[in-house]
């Protein structure tokens, strides 16, 4: 079978099963996992639009994340939680995030590899030092709880049954949770469907075309600087859209949940294990990626206690070094895979 076809076979099963997660997987923690899932799905492939598909290595993305999801957050808790205050929220976040890729790029997107990294590196720090000082506007460390839309609330009744209490659907309640999560979903499905376009348009062919020689796609004609701000403000906007979708499901915005430097870091690792340059690629790496942080624990506590009558093994297992395991997996996923799952399938298929 073609590699192309098989990694977007796996890619389509893993949003089938996030279509169905609800009836498949009813404890809440596993709804959250795929919740999480669908935006780091969409939140990755954005990112690769710079640097797989562009070559645009930044360190912002988070940035742009928070603001999407501090716009909805900070509208929701100054206003009310009706749609109004919501789609005020989500255009001032894309308006803020578009205006600021826009200087970055203009102003820095001219210079090269490391040097623009940095610059990027350090508009994000002063946008998760603003965040976290400006507690009068932005709650500060503790971050902004406010109320949803109405719909949204696990007490709504979306579904009723004759004797008017909540329908269930497959032992599913219909109430507002259910609503919540396919809001995020449908978002992330649309976004990530409109990124595939892209990828897919004449504009995609330029933006690879620019990451291989820049130098000859500018000698074609090409403005390669403003194709590169052009990508960078239609990846900071779909960042900006995720965080939106995420804040409206979590209720909560807060420094270490959109703007921290470790989202970045596993946005990073996630494109790598997925594979740069491949769409389909960021579905892979974002679910595992989700998977190994919240499972990984729970599977070596489970193997430490089966290995309890073995010497050294139950305290090699123990849930405290998952990290270290996670590590361990991570390189072994980069030794046996060097263009990431996706990349190297798609590689040794075309190969054969």
């Amino acid at each position: 079978m073609n590699g192309k076809i098989t990694i977007k076979i796996i890619a389509l099963t893993i949003w089938g099963l996030l279509l169905f997660s609800p009836f498949l997987f009813q404890d809440v923690r596993q709804i959250e996992v795929a919740a999480r899932i669908a935006v780091f799905i969409v939140l990755v492939a954005s990112y690769d639009l710079l640097i797989g598909y562009t070559g645009i290595v930044s360190f912002a993305h988070t940035m742009f994340f928070g603001f999407g999801a501090y716009g909805v957050a900070i509208a929701m808790k100054q206003g009310d939680s009706t749609w109004g205050y919501w789609i005020v929220g989500v255009l001032a976040g894309v308006l803020v995030s578009a205006i600021v890729a826009v200087l970055i790029g203009l102003l820095s997107l001219r210079v090269k590899a490391i040097f623009f990294a940095m610059i990027t590196l350090a508009a994000a720090s002063v946008a998760l030092v603003l965040a976290s000082q400006l507690s009068s506007f932005t709650g500060g460390e503790d971050g902004i709880t406010y109320s949803v839309q109405s719909i949204f609330k696990p007490a709504t009744k979306l579904l009723t049954d004759d004797e008017g209490k909540v329908l269930r659907i497959m032992d599913v309640r219909m109430n507002g949770k259910i609503a919540a999560y396919y809001f995020v979903f449908i978002s992330c499905a649309v976004l990530f469907w409109a990124m595939l376009r892209i990828v897919a348009s004449p504009l995609g062919t330029v933006l690879q075309a620019i990451r291989e020689n820049e130098a000859r796609a500018e000698g074609i004609g090409y403005r390669v600087v403003a194709y590169r701000t052009a990508v960078f403000v239609i990846a900071a906007t779909a960042a900006a859209l995720a965080g939106a979708v995420y804040a409206t499901w979590l209720k909560y915005t807060g420094p270490d949940t959109t703007l921290s430097f470790a989202i970045m870091i596993d946005i990073l690792l996630m494109v790598v294990i997925g594979g740069m340059g491949t769409m389909w690629g960021a579905v892979i790496g974002a679910t595992l990626m989700v998977m190994a942080q919240y499972y990984l624990r729970d599977l070596m506590e489970v193997a430490a206690n089966a290995t309890e009558a073995l010497p050294l093994l139950p305290d090699l297992l123990s849930p405290d070094r998952w990290l270290l395991w996670l590590g361990i997996i991570f390189i072994l996923l980069v030794y046996f895979f060097p263009a990431g799952i996706a990349g190297t399938i798609i590689q040794r298929r075309a190969a054969k």
